[in-house]
């Protein structure tokens, strides 16, 4: 009987994924959804290294094996990142980050003993990065779909936890193989890494699927936190709500942060504080509002399905246009709807 590692079914399940990351684009890929492709192909790629060496015994790929997985540590921070700057990533701020591949490269032929060591130094660090960038909130994710920006966001959190815990998976392995000569070893990867790749796989095409196909940038200038609503706040505001009243702004699917802070010539920064601080909410909620009074004008001076009506008011997913349409009014959508209908029905009689 062939035996398959299931490593192997796990890179099968990546896959997958990775033909609905393509089949599901409709139009060119941004620069951002193609790293998050490339990532989701190296989860891939290690998830079979992993099952060549601990299925079959096989340890000449052992450096491939290790290269990749510091690369794939490394790759997660740059596409996560990028989600958070205004300002496309350079190559040449990409190129750093191959840095930490090369040196566990060199140190399987001449320090092999430190390589273990090395590897969950990397993983620790960039895996703290991440978490680091998610103590920022969701609106710290400038370039990600306002309707999506939350799945983005708990997926950057996911990879962040999980490249710790891979850390640690790595330290129990390396104790195994000390203690016990490696009896626990295979068992360690299979409930360890290689979930954890299934898991960062689908956590990096969440992200990827809710990057908006935006392809203009401007540079983002850094801004201190400051306490309190000022006078400038409320002026930023005012000028987002004009947009919102006179443009529809919030009908555009592919709306993010980023384009909000073009529109205005504010810095994203700026705005999400602005908001934050008039209003006490998020910036995906703000829009949403609109959103959702859009939908509450359609739904009472229409007949149109209600799927229609969510897309027509800007949401991309029915799921979220219910979970916001009941944040704001406290009621479904279909209730709503036939709540209103009939007070309409009894000013007219």
């Amino acid at each position: 009987m062939l035996f398959v590692p299931l490593p192997f079914v796990v890179s099968l399940l990546l896959t997958i994924v990775i033909v609905r990351m393509l089949s599901q684009r409709d139009e060119t890929m941004t620069f951002e959804q193609r790293l998050f492709l490339l990532l989701v192909c190296a989860y891939a790629l290690q998830s079979v290294l992993i099952g060549i060496r601990w299925g079959y015994d096989i340890r000449a790929i052992l450096p491939a094996q290790a290269m990749l997985a510091t690369f794939n540590a490394a790759l997660a921070w740059v596409c996560f990142s990028s989600l958070a700057s205004d300002s496309q990533p350079r190559l040449k701020q990409i190129g750093w980050h191959l840095l930490p591949a090369l040196i566990v490269g060199v140190m399987m032929f001449a320090w092999r003993d430190a390589v273990g060591t090395a590897i969950i130094l990397f993983f620790l660090g960039y895996g703290t990065a991440l978490l680091w960038l998610a103590r920022l909130g969701p609106n710290a994710l400038v370039t990600s779909r306002l309707d999506g920006v939350l799945r983005s966001y708990r997926s950057l959190q996911i990879t962040g936890w999980a490249l710790v815990a891979s850390a640690l998976s790595d330290v129990a392995i390396g104790f195994d193989q000390t203690r016990n000569g490696g009896a626990y070893s295979g068992a360690i990867v299979a409930a360890g890494n290689v979930l954890a790749l299934l898991i960062l796989g689908s956590a990096a095409s969440i992200a990827s699927f809710d990057t908006s196909t935006d392809s203009e940038r401007q540079d983002e200038e850094p801004l201190p936190e400051e306490r309190g609503a000022s006078e400038e706040d409320a002026q930023i505001v005012q000028s987002i709500d004009a947009l919102m009243h006179k443009k529809a702004l919030y009908k555009d699917l592919e709306l993010n942060l980023s384009r909000i802070a073009r529109k205005l010539g504010v810095p994203a920064r700026r705005i999400s504080n602005a908001i934050n601080r008039i209003h006490g909410i998020s910036v995906s909620q703000y829009v949403n509002n609109y959103r959702v009074e859009e939908a509450c004008r359609l739904l009472q001076k229409t007949n149109e399905a209600i799927t229609q009506i969510a897309f027509e008011a800007g949401f991309l997913t029915k799921s979220n246009f219910n979970r916001e349409f009941l944040r704001v009014t406290g009621k479904s959508p279909s209730s709503w709807r036939e709540e209103h209908r009939g007070i309409e029905l009894r000013k007219a009689a």
